[in-house]
């Protein structure tokens, strides 16, 4: 959807019971809601957010990243409609509601945000410690779930996040553990 004359058609269908499946090119979640939003006058603002809240029920983002070896792997967050994603749409986000902390919250209903599908990533062994953080949302929680990962299977970093040397033998035995505790 690039336009507005777009946009109307898709929420009318949806609102009409139809299923809509569309694109929107943003970084996240948060920013497709915003996005659609923001394609309508200021004076259609609140007739727009309570549209949207009403009939949207899923956002699914995706992030195409380089793999070790070669390939994509797809980092995908996933919003679902809930009483607090409503709200947000409807008032706009503020300090403690941002689509973000909502989606973080509810891994339960089967939420997810970029930044969990990217350490799953490297927890998997399919993309590296770089490619990790260049692609994160946040990069301090991305850099927290790798360095829970990487000391529980024992690869020390000195306080500046720098590799401490280790032999190579021993390397290889972490990258295995690494590959066979990722595959669980």
């Amino acid at each position: 959807m690039r336009d507005r004359a777009t946009v109307e058609i898709a929420l009318h269908a949806a609102e009409t019971g139809h299923l809509v499946l569309s694109t929107l090119h943003t970084i996240d979640a948060g920013q497709t809601i915003n996005r659609i939003i923001g394609m309508f006058e200021q004076a259609e603002e609140q007739l727009v957010r309570g549209r949207l809240a009403a009939m949207l029920r899923w956002i699914i983002s995706q992030r195409l990243l380089p793999k070790i070896g070669g390939g994509r792997l797809a980092a995908l967050e996933i919003m679902r409609t809930n009483l607090r994603v409503q709200d947000s749409i409807l008032h706009g986000e503020s300090e403690g509601k941002t689509f973000y902390e909502i989606i973080d919250a509810g891994v339960a209903s089967g939420m997810q945000t970029f930044d969990k599908s990217i350490i799953k990533g490297y927890r998997d062994g399919l993309i590296t410690e770089q490619t990790a953080l260049a692609y994160a949302s946040q990069r301090s929680i991305v850099r927290r779930g790798i360095d829970e990962f990487n000391y529980a299977i024992g690869v020390a970093k000195d306080e500046l996040g720098v590799k401490l040397a280790i032999d190579q033998e021993y390397e290889q035995r972490l990258l295995e553990e690494r590959q066979k505790v990722g595959s669980r």
